[in-house]
């Protein structure tokens, strides 16, 4: 198995005899080095100020810094969270049990040294890469109940949800041991780890929460279509260190990532324009940007196994499924999953991790299986979706309940009525930008 071939298993792999001694192996790469800093920068940047200003523009004008307070303070809290124990549960050395866990033998960094390395990398590097996903994956899952859950649950909750929910299901995935990483997983930078656990989580947690006071009667379009056309954009920059970064080196690994990410997005996005022009009568951009994310998250678990060919049907596909599954969510099972993080989300890295086995060998440079039979990998692959899904719906399911004994999971009445910008917060958003 070789790094330019497998992008961030071969990566994360070589870093098995890290976890086993504690002296560095591997001589660190400048040049990787310096692209992973990158990377890093641009991933958080999806978070901060991307989703924010994406998610912001979607609500009504009283709600929008609600949403940017909990997508600010979710990411200080992750970090903090991710530097005590989540690094450690997700990459640590569970010893015995480390097929579903990682221990606590790297909580607070312990034993990492300014020599400790990760491949070619830093440790330290690779610890804040992984960190900048831990903070968005519980940030999309904002999208699920903005402008009526409370502040207190939203952050309880995601600090929960983050060390129960992402960071195991990221050991068992990406790190050595983990048990759907040795089953042959592939998720090259987060359709199961990411997406599929918080767009599962999401669509539960919108059910628990409740719907908006005027949902499904009254759709409110909105407010600014400005705000979500630039944080559409900045997550689609933020995704070539989000994809590309997951090769973990400067090599063709991370060029083809983000070739082909740049072909699903564009793809996405113009196919969900035409959909709604046929249907609607008109192009609009709030669904040309939403078809260019549906086809960025199905593309994310495939980006180290299709070639361009692959991500361009990748990103069609997006498009039409997840299309079909806001609808399904919205009109037909009338669930307020508010910002369509489930259809979009879910939907999308479920999807890009299911036909990874089939396009994997579609065009002249896709990466291939290697030695895996697509009817093998298909099966791995279907395993590893059923299990992240039921356990993040599970979990989410107890932690919630949980979160709702400490407080409130609702504002209050008056709050969702007046906005919970004021309300809660005590500050108005500027409304020129519309």
């Amino acid at each position: 198995m070789t790094l330019l071939r497998y992008g961030r298993r071969a990566a994360v792999g070589v870093a098995c005899a890290l976890f086993a001694a504690p002296a560095a192996f591997a001589e660190t790469n400048s040049g990787d080095t310096a692209w992973m800093l990158t990377a890093t920068a641009l991933v958080l940047m999806m978070t901060l100020p991307a989703l924010a200003l994406f998610y912001g523009g979607l609500v009504q004008s009283k709600n929008v810094l609600s949403v940017l307070s909990q997508c600010v303070v979710i990411a200080c809290l992750m970090s903090l969270l991710w530097f005590f124990l989540g690094y450690s549960i997700a990459f640590g050395d569970g010893g015995a049990a480390n097929g579903v866990w990682g221990g606590l033998n790297k909580a607070f960094l312990s034993g990492v040294t300014a020599n400790s390395e990760t491949g070619t990398i830093p440790e330290s590097v690779f610890f804040m890469f992984q960190m900048t996903f831990a903070i968005i994956t519980p940030a999309l899952i904002v999208g699920a109940y903005p402008e009526r859950a409370g502040f207190a649950f939203v952050l309880i909750f995601s600090s929960l949800w983050m060390l129960l929910v992402y960071a195991p299901v990221c050991h068992w995935v990406w790190a050595p041991g983990g048990w759907l990483y040795e089953q042959g997983v592939r998720d090259f930078a987060g359709g199961l780890v990411v997406h599929a656990t918080a767009g599962s989580s999401a669509l539960l947690v919108a059910v628990l929460v409740g719907k908006r006071k005027h949902f499904p009667h009254e759709m409110r379009p909105p407010h600014s279509p400005v705000l979500v056309m630039i944080g559409a954009a900045m997550l689609w920059v933020g995704w070539y260190g989000f994809n590309a970064g997951s090769a973990l080196s400067a090599g063709q690994s991370a060029g083809n990532a983000m070739l082909v990410t740049h072909l699903s997005a564009s793809t996405g996005a113009l196919t969900w324009m035409a959909i709604e022009w046929i249907r609607f009568g008109r192009p609009g951009l709030i669904g040309t940007v939403t078809g260019l994310i549906a086809g960025l998250a199905t593309i994310t678990p495939a980006a180290g196994s299709v070639g361009p060919l692959g991500a361009v049907i990748v990103g069609f596909s997006a498009s039409v499924i997840c299309f079909y599954a806001v609808n399904v969510i919205r009109s037909i099972l009338k669930i307020d999953d508010s910002l369509d993080v489930f259809a979009v989300h879910g939907v999308g890295g479920i999807l890009g991790t299911l036909v990874l086995p089939l396009l994997a060998t579609v065009g002249p440079l896709a990466p291939g299986l290697g030695d895996a039979s697509t009817a093998q990998q298909a099966w791995v692959q279907a395993q590893g979706v059923v299990t992240v899904v039921l356990w993040s719906v599970g979990a989410t399911y107890g932690i919630t309940k949980l979160t709702g004994l400490l407080v409130n999971i609702r504002a209050r009445p008056e709050a969702e009525i007046e906005g919970l910008d004021m309300h809660v917060h005590g500050e108005r958003a500027w409304h020129g930008l519309g």
